[in-house]
């Protein structure tokens, strides 16, 4: 993973389709280089089945932008790889690229995002746009999946909840697993195992408390502990183990504010829980509490639901009422449908770390964006083909939001550029998507959708932080209706055209005049 001076991951130039070199070429070749263009990247349809997306992937999209230049090795790639006949002067042309002609606007980091409406927005000379195609795809797909997939998670697990995505050992690939990491939290979760995205990005870990630990002979105050506690459960002192014992009783020395057990390496209920408990309660002599156990296998809701009940007991047997309350953490390939069962109210889960079913997606592993051509010299381009779904909406268009006197939202409304702004109040005419008749809206509330980001190749703003981004999220959440949050069978959040966008479909789509 190579770095730019500030510890972020840079994509290279490179890092793209050979397609979109030869058609840069064509470009050259036709005269058309710098002619004005603009993309769209948006996706067709949501991720997971579900009815929303969470955008991501932005800052990483404008860190790239404003390093993109081609360096001479590059081009001498590219130069062994094209036509031997090539022109020099495209080569030069190439050395000579950077994204200071380029405008870019979208939703911003953490907003919710609907099929159709543009995640970026970006304008340029047509040869160099064309070139940034694959590396924003890449750069904004994958963080955006990772998101949305997190952000499931988390309306399954509610909000008291703690996750933990684990998943850097599970992920495609060191980059894969960064960005999961970074994207994970901002959709939701609430910390990473991820030691790399939490030097570099600030992601939350769990990571134990300083302390120098207890000079007393804690190996004689576990064993007096352990016969008091084995008595109790009806255990012979033998049964639980001892090397597992002696690795707490290390674990304990060492990290004596962050003592916690995984007691499921033997036997949970002769053996892990015992020796935690031996251990906990010598440390609570010298003033320390245990932070919580781990459960990696079995049947982790009823394994969770018989151990708060022994810690229930053992604490009020030995007058130690701070036991009950130790956090118990679940982890083991768990799924949305294992996380719905731990997340039911008789759940006594506090802590639930997700590797596999975050960062790999498996219920979808591609989001699913394109990047289309909206425009070209000021003039509207639209893709047409046999397949509806594929056709694109043409021309520059601006992005509003519908409110809700309650604040809530109502849909997402798209128009071209040069149309004056919807306002709050005004009854408008606007064609659903998929509708055969327009309907009437009245907005109490109208918000802008696309933000510009990026002109000619500068910085309009300063970027969110991750945290900045993370709450934005969470706050686009909570005003979303809960038909479009379920997880199966959502009602379809609506997306509409404008009249005169429309209008403009309905003319290139039949072959009219622009």
């Amino acid at each position: 993973m190579e770095l730019d001076g500030e510890g972020r991951a840079v994509v290279r130039p490179l890092l793209t389709d050979l397609y979109q070199a030869t058609m840069a070429l064509g470009y050259w070749r036709a005269g058309r280089a710098c002619e004005a263009a603009e993309f769209e990247l948006f996706f067709r349809h949501c991720p997971f089945g579900g009815s929303f997306a969470l955008a991501a992937g932005l800052r990483d999209c404008l860190c790239f932008l404003r390093s993109f230049r081609l360096q001479d090795a590059d081009v001498q790639f590219l130069a062994s790889v094209l036509p031997p006949d090539t022109d020099p002067g495209f080569f030069e042309h190439l050395r000579a690229l950077d994204c200071s002609g380029v405008t870019v606007r979208a939703l911003p980091e953490g907003s919710l995002a609907f099929p159709g409406v543009p995640l970026l927005q970006v304008s340029g000379p047509l040869l160099l746009v064309q070139l940034l195609e694959t590396p924003l795809l890449c750069l904004v797909s994958y963080a955006s999946l990772v998101a949305t997939n997190a952000a499931r998670l988390r309306l399954i697990a509610g909000p008291d909840k703690r996750l933990l995505e684990m998943g850097l050992r599970r992920a495609q690939g060191p980059d894969g697993g960064f960005t999961a990491s970074i994207y994970s939290y901002l959709g939701g979760f609430n910390s990473s195992s991820n030691t790399l995205a939490g030097q570099l990005r600030g992601v939350p870990m769990l990571a134990p408390a300083s302390s120098e630990g207890p000079t007393v002979d804690l190996t004689a105050s576990v064993n007096l502990w352990l016969k008091r506690v084995c008595t109790y459960l009806g255990l012979e002192v033998q049964e639980p183990h001892p090397g597992e014992r002696a690795a707490f009783v290390a674990y304990a020395l060492a990290f004596p504010r962050a003592f916690q057990g995984l007691l499921d390496s033997y036997s949970v209920r002769r053996s892990g829980l015992p020796n935690f408990l031996a251990v906990a309660l010598a440390l609570g002599e010298l003033g320390y509490r245990a932070v919580g156990v781990r459960l990696d296998s079995g049947d982790l809701l009823q394994q969770a639901q018989e151990i708060r009940g022994i810690f229930r007991t053992v604490g009020a047997q030995f007058q130690v009422p701070w036991l009950e309350s130790v956090p118990i953490a679940v982890s083991n390939n768990i799924d949305e449908e294992g996380l719905a069962r731990l997340a039911q109210k008789d759940s006594e889960v506090n802590v639930i770390g997700i590797g596999t079913s975050v960062v790999t997606c498996p219920k979808q592993p591609s989001m699913g964006c394109v990047y289309k051509l909206v425009s070209v010299g000021g003039q509207p381009r639209m893709k047409l083909t046999e397949d509806p779904a594929k056709q694109t909406l043409p021309g520059s268009k601006a992005a509003f939001r519908f409110l809700g006197s309650d604040g809530s939202f109502l849909l997402d409304l798209l128009q071209l550029a040069e149309e004056p702004p919807p306002k709050a109040g005004q009854e408008l005419k606007v064609w659903p998507q998929g509708a055969q008749e327009p309907c009437t809206v009245k907005p109490a509330q109208v918000e802008p959708l696309l933000r510009l980001c990026l002109q000619q190749g500068q910085l309009c703003r300063p970027l969110p932080s991750l945290d900045e981004s993370r709450t934005f999220a969470q706050q686009s959440l909570s005003r979303l209706n809960p038909a479009h949050k379920q997880l199966q069978n959502p009602t379809v959040y609506p997306v509409a055209l404008s009249e005169k966008l429309r209008a403009l479909v309905d003319s290139l789509s039949a072959g009219g005049p622009l």
